[in-house]
This record gives structure tokens, C-alpha cells and sequence, in this order.
């Protein structure tokens, strides 16, 4: 076997590589591992204390992903931060149909979190500073050939380019991954010809960690419990699904008049809306990769998928792919064989495509089942949704599909060892 300078090269710091990163070093030890991201990093630059910021960008997380997060030992720390959601309000602007969900009702204490980006990040270094996990920092992945046994990788930063050996590198970096281009990885792209609008509101009322759901004539919309994790407080993490015109409009408006039009799309339910802060928009496309690997080459995160963010599957599904890799990497290992032969990726894309399809085709039809206005459509979807209350099987699958808890989960331990494999097949 070709003697490479490291064993694993993930291109993109981010959640999702930072969270491989880690997965790796908690179960593969032996295994070198060597992080590429664009942005530098020092432990000195890292802050002694985190304070939450209004407009912070967050993520939800399922309850399955709390579980792999406590596999990895993080979720100790990373839980001082995190809003539970207790409950679930799904309803249809205008129609009779809604749903509940409660935590209590599944023996849970929630039935997911809502944690900023900054702060998941955060937690993510601290643990990965005491590693043996390499960055490479400011740097980038630029190239790539194929080796017999491997992969050469190019890497540029400010002192030029060098070259890096490995068995394998995943990609990880992200939804518009110029790695993935480059590299000919062919996307298959659905536009929904709507854009989000992600923004923190203020509300009159508290949110009572409930999570609401609304789907409305003009696109779905989200309201996340979000803030304190120990008193439920006045503040939402709101994505707003927009028309490019409504959102043009949107954006022009003071914020006094931008709350008026968030409380004509979706009610009085957290009662007066009373501020909304800065706001970031971006257009919603589908985005799939239905061959994620080739030799010495896998995607993973939204460089392998890109879902809509109301249904919120995106990141937990994410999350469980992660897992699966880092299983498959286990059983090659104790194989004696190349982390990134074929046959090992083609192992991963089978042991995770059952959850992946699942998952983007339940988010998908849940956009374009409530996006459709015929009336015999919007009359069966009322119906289902009230069946849901009253079908407690179908209640309990849909509740299971909230909480992430389905696919192949591989059952990481801190000691560094793969020890079962839950098969909970959605």
C-alpha cells in the first residue's frame, strides 16, 4: 500500500467536515486526519465565553442528531445553547387542516433544537483542538488527480500551492461546492422559483418552545423556539418562503411594516410580532447528486444535497450520512482495505441512499403538496392533516420523520469503537 502523507483530507471546515472531523477522531484514532478550510483558525482566536447574538443564524436539530451528538461527546456543551422544541404546530393558512405534536406524548423532552451556527461551531473547535485532527488554514483545496491507492490534491493558499497525498478525500464544502464542479460531479437541480428569508423576530408572546409550521397560499413559513434553553422567551427563528417580487417588496419596507406583513402571512398565534432583525435571503433550488462518489472521492453535506429549509431535514440528514461514512471507513479498516477503493464508497452510498431518498422525497412532496391550491387537493391534505391527530399511527410516523429518527444510524462511542447499528427504517 502507497504511503500517503495523511489518510483522510476533508475539503470545508464547516459543520458538516468539522462534525466528520470529529466522528473520526472519537472512532478512528489511527486513522490521520487533515481538515482544508479557507478561513484561518488558532486556538488564540477562539473566544473564552460565548454570547448569543440577536441576529445569530441557527440550525434545527432533530432529536436523532442530539443522539449522534451525544455519541461524540459533545452534547454536554453544546446543550447550554440549544432551544428545545416541545411541540409541533402544523397548519394550512386558511383551511381547517392542522396537526400537534408533543414531546411528551413520545416520553421525550423535546422533539428537537434549535442552536446557532456560531455557537455549534464553536463547540465543534474546542473539542477538535484536543485531537490529532491537522488544519490546514487559510488554505483550499484546488485540484485533484487520482492516485492507484489514493488521491494527490492541490492546495492553495497565500504561500502558493503544494501538494497533499491521501487515501480519500470528502468533499464538504458546501451548497455551492466549486470542488464538485470542478471535479464534474454531475447536480441535478429543481428550482422552486421562491427564495427564503431568514431573520430573528420579536414577538408579544412567548413561544412556549412550539415550533409552528404555516403553509400559505404565498409559500411555507417557520417560526423556531429560539434563545434561552431554560426559560421559554419572545424570540423566533423565522424562514419565510418568498416570491422574488414579495421579497423585493419585503425589503423595501421599514422594519414597523415588514412585522404587519409577517402578521397578515401568519396569524396571531405568538401574538403581536414586534421586531424583525437582519435578514438574509437566498433562492431555493433543490439540488441532488445521485452518484455522490467515485474513486478516492465522496460529497458529502449540502455538497451532496440541498433541501428546502422549512421542512428542516437538511442538516440531520446530513448528519446521518456523516455516520454511515465514518462506519464504512470502520469495517475497511478492520478489512485491511483503501479507504477510498470504489467498492468501500459504494458501500457507504448503498448503506445511506434508503435514508437519502426517503428524506428528499419527503421534503420535496411536502413543498409541492402544499403549494398546489386545486381544491381537491387542498381538501385531502386538510383531511390528512387532521388525520394525523386522530390516526396515531400515522401520527407516529410523522412524528418519527420530525424527530430524525429512521435510516442507518451507526452507534458511535467516545472509546472509538462502532458497537451496533440501529436499522429504523422511516
Amino acid at each position: 500500500m502507497i504511503k500517503h502523507d495523511t489518510d483522510i483530507i476533508i475539503a470545508g471546515g464547516g459543520l458538516a467536515g468539522a462534525t466528520l472531523a470529529l466522528a473520526l477522531a472519537r472512532t478512528l484514532p489511527q486513522l490521520r486526519v487533515t481538515v482544508v478550510e479557507t478561513f484561518p483558525l488558532s486556538p488564540e482566536a477562539l473566544p473564552d465565553s460565548y454570547q448569543p447574538s440577536y441576529d445569530a443564524r441557527s440550525t434545527a436539530l432533530a432529536w436523532g442528531s442530539r443522539l449522534i451528538f451525544e455519541e461524540l461527546g459533545l452534547w454536554q456543551r453544546l446543550s447550554e445553547h440549544a432551544t428545545p422544541i416541545r411541540h409541533i404546530h402544523v397548519s394550512d393558512r386558511g383551511h381547517f387542516g392542522a396537526t400537534r405534536l408533543d414531546a411528551a406524548d413520545h416520553q421525550q423532552e423535546a422533539l428537537g433544537y434549535v442552536a446557532d451556527n456560531r455557537w455549534m461551531g464553536l463547540c465543534l473547535m474546542r473539542e477538535l483542538l484536543q485531537t490529532s485532527v491537522v488544519w490546514e488554514a487559510p488554505a483550499e483545496v484546488t485540484d485533484m488527480q487520482p492516485l492507484p491507492d489514493g488521491v494527490r490534491v492541490t492546495l492553495g493558499s497565500k504561500n502558493g500551492e503544494r501538494e497533499l497525498t491521501g487515501q480519500c478525500l470528502v468533499v464538504a464544502d458546501g451548497g455551492r461546492s466549486g470542488l464538485r464542479e470542478k471535479l464534474g460531479f454531475r447536480v441535478d437541480e429543481q428550482a422552486y422559483d421562491q427564495h427564503a428569508l431568514i431573520a430573528n423576530v420579536s414577538t408579544s408572546s412567548s413561544h412556549n418552545y412550539t415550533a409552528y409550521e404555516r403553509f400559505t397560499d404565498a409559500g411555507p413559513m417557520a417560526l423556531l423556539p429560539h434563545g434561552s434553553p431554560r426559560r421559554a422567551g419572545n424570540t423566533a427563528a423565522l424562514v419565510w418562503t418568498l416570491d422574488s417580487g414579495a421579497l423585493d417588496d419585503l425589503l423595501s419596507l421599514s422594519n414597523e411594516d415588514r412585522c404587519q406583513r409577517l402578521q397578515q402571512r401568519f396569524g396571531w398565534r405568538l401574538g403581536r410580532f414586534t421586531r424583525i432583525g437582519e435578514c438574509s435571503h437566498y433562492p431555493l433550488t433543490l439540488k441532488t447528486v445521485d452518484e455522490s462518489v467515485r474513486p478516492g472521492v465522496v460529497l458529502v453535506g449540502n455538497a451532496a444535497h440541498t433541501l428546502h429549509p422549512v421542512a428542516g431535514q437538511g442538516f440531520n440528514l446530513a448528519l446521518r450520512g456523516l455516520m454511515a461514512l465514518v462506519e464504512q471507513f470502520r469495517m475497511a479498516t478492520e478489512q485491511q482495505q483503501p479507504l477510498g477503493s470504489l467498492q468501500v464508497l459504494k458501500a457507504y452510498q448503498a448503506r445511506h441512499r434508503q435514508d437519502w431518498q426517503q428524506t428528499v422525497r419527503f421534503s420535496d412532496s411536502l413543498i409541492r403538496l402544499f403549494g398546489t391550491h386545486l381544491p381537491v387537493v387542498t381538501t385531502a391534505r386538510d383531511a390528512g392533516l387532521m388525520g394525523l391527530d386522530l390516526l396515531p399511527g400515522a401520527k407516529r410516523w410523522f412524528a418519527r420523520k420530525a424527530m430524525g429518527l429512521g435510516g442507518r444510524r451507526a452507534d458511535i462511542r467516545a472509546s472509538g469503537t462502532a458497537i451496533t447499528e440501529h436499522n429504523n427504517h422511516e
